[in-house]
């Protein structure tokens, strides 16, 4: 490996690095590929358990409404027109998501029309109103009311968060869509699917003819790359890259239960969300909902449980608070003195990305070359 000289070096075999190696191959660039775990993919990797596809790091839902980005990521796969409709379980009750007429007829035994629906939240905002809400319970009151808040939002929040709502600052809610149509479509975007054979086979043709090495940690090996590629494109956590020399940013982590279970069908939805507290987990994912298999005999489910990052767990979301946007200022003025890195991508910019986000922002750096 020492021998070989590489135009690029790209930390990460994601989305982000993926479009990237992709693109710079295209023209005319040599690349190399580093992967920390032991497969490519990142956490849109789907494995097939089973005879289904599996979405080993949580539901992955293309959607866009940008007509490039869709046709873009449509040359690597076919897309079925899977439709996001997640239920939410309370207790022995189901709601649909997003909030809309769906739900608010099922919340309230009165509640027939729109003009009905508004009246009812409306009141329950009234009555409850802070004119400067000092915490997350109280903001979320003021936007939906108490009995949507308390049965869909309450207990999901705590264990997102790990903390009451009533220790959360405000801001983590600044809007709770709420519609007053009888539609379940959680996106409002135009374009959405799930790609028919899991993600894996789009970052596979992606990488298609690019040297790939898997398990293998650049962070511990840095040295011996200086001399191999000109410039380097980071996806990992701009705070690890740093040796955390102005401290760790903060991210909520997920870990996930995957059982096989031998029944056809075990919960008739991709998504199920349960808001009370008391049930540990947040959701129950049914993977082979998200490709309409109704022919294989068993399924797949995975379990999800928010949980609290520490260095060295895998980092899922990025905690956008002030504390930890002012950091990231620090570690970003260190980037923008580097002359030959780039740091992209939900880790390298401390920043949640959809999907459709990532591939824009790869192709956006990627034409500057």
């Amino acid at each position: 490996m020492q021998n070989k000289k590489y135009d690029f070096i790209i930390v990460g075999a994601g989305l982000y690095g993926a479009v990237c190696a992709y693109e710079l191959k295209r023209k005319g660039y040599r690349c190399l590929v580093l992967e920390k775990r032991n497969h490519i993919g990142g956490n849109i990797y789907t494995e097939e358990i089973e005879g289904i596809h599996v979405h080993k790091y949580g539901a992955h839902i293309f959607h866009t409404h940008d007509k490039k980005i869709w046709e873009y990521i449509n040359q690597f796969a076919e897309f079925n027109n899977y439709i996001n409709q997640p239920v939410a379980r309370y207790k022995n009750e189901c709601y649909n998501l997003p909030f809309n007429m769906n739900t608010f007829t099922k919340l309230w035994s009165d509640v027939f029309t729109p003009e009905e629906a508004m009246a009812k939240i409306d009141a329950e905002k009234k009555n409850a109103f802070k004119e400067e809400p000092e915490n997350l319970e109280e903001q979320a009151i003021n936007l939906v009311g108490k009995t949507i808040y308390e049965k869909l939002v309450k207990g999901y929040t705590q264990k997102q968060w790990g903390k009451l709502c009533t220790e959360l600052p405000p801001f983590i809610i600044k809007r709770l869509p709420v519609r007053f149509t009888f539609d379940n479509n959680y996106f409002n975007d135009r374009y959405q699917g799930i790609p028919i054979g899991g993600y894996t086979q789009i970052i596979e043709k992606m990488l298609n003819g690019i040297d790939v090495k898997l398990n293998y940690d650049f962070l511990k090996n840095r040295e011996e790359l200086v001399n191999l590629g000109t410039t380097l494109i980071y996806t990992g956590p701009i705070d690890e890259y740093y040796e955390y020399c102005y401290g760790a940013l903060e991210y909520r982590s997920v870990r996930f239960e995957t059982e096989v279970l031998d029944k056809k069908n075990y919960q008739g939805n991709a998504v199920i969300n349960y808001t009370e507290f008391e049930i540990p987990y947040t959701r129950i994912i049914e993977h082979k909902h998200f490709e309409f298999d109704t022919e294989s005999p068993k399924t797949v489910i995975s379990k999800e449980y928010s949980s609290t990052w520490k260095v060295g767990d895998d980092p899922y979301y990025p905690i956008n608070d002030e504390r930890n946007n002012k950091l990231y200022l620090q570690y970003l003025a260190l980037a923008e003195k580097e002359k030959n890195v780039i740091f992209g991508g939900r880790l390298g910019q401390y920043k949640y990305y959809d999907m459709d986000d990532v591939i824009a922002s790869a192709l956006s750096l990627i034409e500057k070359f």
